[in-house]
C-alpha cells in the first residue's frame, strides 16, 4: 500500500536529482529508504532482483521488500546512527522470489538537506557472474552442436530424398494394391522423417513477425493442456496486466510454450500444480545485450524435478531423461525462443522446476 508522504518524496527525487538516470544504468540493485524505512525509489536492477515493480515496491517496509530477516534490521539500525554495513553473502528467501538469491548488500546513511536523511542499500547479486558465464558458455555449446545438427541433418536429408524417390518409381510399376501399400509406407516414413529433420533445424517455415500479447499464447496452452488432461492437473496464473506486445511469430511461440508445459505434465504424470506467471523486467541483458524492457514468463511444476546430470544439457537435442522421449521438445522451444532474442533459463529441485522464458519488447512494437 502507498503511503502519501512516500510518494511526495519519491517525486522530489525523480523530479529533481539528477543522478537517476545513472542509478537506473546500474546493474547492482539500488534503493533509497525514508525515515520512516519505506522504499521511496528503486533502480530497474532492483525491480528485476526483487521480482516487483517501483509502483508496487515504493511505500512498502525495506524489511518486508527485502528478505532479509534480522541482519538487514541491524544494517538499518546502524544506518541510522551514520554507520555503514556491508553483509557478504546473505541469501533472500521470500515465497514470491522464483528462487533463492545470494547477495552483497551495503546499507549506508545518505545525507539528503532537501527531503530529510534518508538510507540507500545496495544488493548485488554474487552469483551472477558465474551465472552469465555458465549462460555463455551453455549459449556457445548450443552453437556448435546445432551446427552441427544441421550438417548432420543435411547429409540424413540427401539419402532420405533418394529413398523417396525410389519408392515412388516402384510404386508407379506394381500393379499388386498390397505391395503397393508397402511403398507408400516407404513414402509416408521417408516424409515424416524429413519433417522431423526440418523442425530439428528450424527451417521448417518463415518467421511471420506480428505484435502479440503472451498472455494470449498462455491461456490457449492452459485451455489445450487442460483438455489433454482434464483431471489431475491444476493451473494457477500469476500475470502482470500491464505487460506489453512482444513482435515474433504468434504460431511458433505456442509451440515453444506447449513443449514445455507438456515436459511438465509429462514430468508429474499428470497430476500436480502448474504455475504460469508473468513480469515485465527492466534493463535486462539477454545474450550480452541489454534491452531496456524484457517480458518474463515462467512455467513452475511441482514434480520430481530435474535429474542433476540432464539440467546443464536439458535444451540439447536428442536429451530426453524418459524412456519414450525424442530429447526433441526442449530443444524445439529453445530454437525459436532464440528466433525471438529471447532466452530460455531453467532451475530444478524435487517439488519444483521453473522454466523462464525472457523475450525482450522491441522499441515501436
Amino acid at each position: 500500500m502507498h503511503h502519501d508522504g512516500a510518494n511526495a518524496l519519491q517525486m522530489n527525487y525523480t523530479q529533481a536529482d539528477v543522478s537517476q538516470p545513472i542509478l537506473d544504468g546500474l546493474k547492482a540493485a539500488v534503493l533509497l529508504v525514508g525515515a520512516d524505512r519505506r522504499v521511496i525509489f528503486m533502480n530497474p536492477a532492483a525491480e528485476g532482483l526483487l521480482e516487483t515493480s517501483t509502483q508496487r515496491g515504493c511505500g512498502q517496509d525495506v524489511i518486508d521488500l527485502v528478505p532479509m530477516g534480522m541482519t538487514l534490521q541491524a544494517a538499518l539500525i546502524a544506518a541510522e546512527q551514520g554507520e555503514t554495513t556491508t553483509l557478504r553473502e546473505e541469501v533472500l528467501r521470500a515465497p514470491i522470489q522464483s528462487e533463492e538469491i545470494t547477495v552483497d548488500c551495503t546499507v549506508s546513511p545518505l545525507e539528503r538537506p532537501l527531503d530529510g536523511p534518508c538510507i540507500i542499500v545496495e544488493l548485488n547479486q554474487v552469483d551472477q557472474l558465474a551465472r552469465m558465464t555458465r549462460d555463455t558458455t551453455l549459449q556457445e555449446r548450443q552453437d556448435a552442436f546445432s551446427q552441427v545438427v544441421r550438417a548432420l541433418a543435411h547429409e540424413i536429408k540427401n539419402p532420405l530424398g533418394g529413398i523417396r524417390g525410389a519408392a515412388q518409381l516402384l510404386d508407379s510399376e506394381l500393379n499388386d494394391k498390397n505391395l503397393r501399400e508397402y511403398t507408400r509406407i516407404i513414402t509416408h516414413e521417408t516424409d515424416r522423417l524429413s519433417g522431423l529433420v526440418d523442425r530439428l533445424t528450424g527451417g521448417y517455415r518463415a518467421s511471420d513477425r506480428e505484435p502479440f500479447n503472451l498472455h494470449s499464447v498462455l491461456e490457449h496452452i492452459r485451455k489445450l493442456t487442460l483438455v489433454e488432461t482434464p483431471q489431475g492437473l491444476n493451473f494457477e496464473r500469476d500475470y502482470d496486466p500491464s505487460i506489453p506486445e512482444i513482435l515474433g511469430d504468434h504460431a511458433q511461440m505456442i509451440q515453444a510454450v506447449l513443449n514445455i508445459v507438456r515436459n511438465a505434465v509429462q514430468a508429474m504424470a499428470g497430476r500436480g500444480c502448474i504455475q504460469l506467471r508473468t513480469r515485465v523486467r527492466r534493463q535486462c541483458t539477454i545474450h550480452h545485450r541489454r534491452h531496456r524492457l524484457v517480458v518474463e514468463a515462467s512455467i513452475m511444476d511441482d514434480g520430481p524435478g530435474i535429474e542433476p546430470g540432464l539440467r546443464e544439457r536439458i535444451f540439447f537435442p536428442m536429451v530426453t531423461g524418459r524412456h519414450d522421449g525424442t530429447g526433441l521438445g526442449l530443444a524445439l522451444a529453445q530454437e525459436i525462443i532464440s528466433r525471438h532474442g529471447g532466452l530460455i533459463e531453467c532451475a530444478s529441485r524435487p517439488g519444483q522446476t521453473t522454466f523462464t522464458i525472457l523475450l525482450p519488447v522491441e522499441d515501436g512494437s
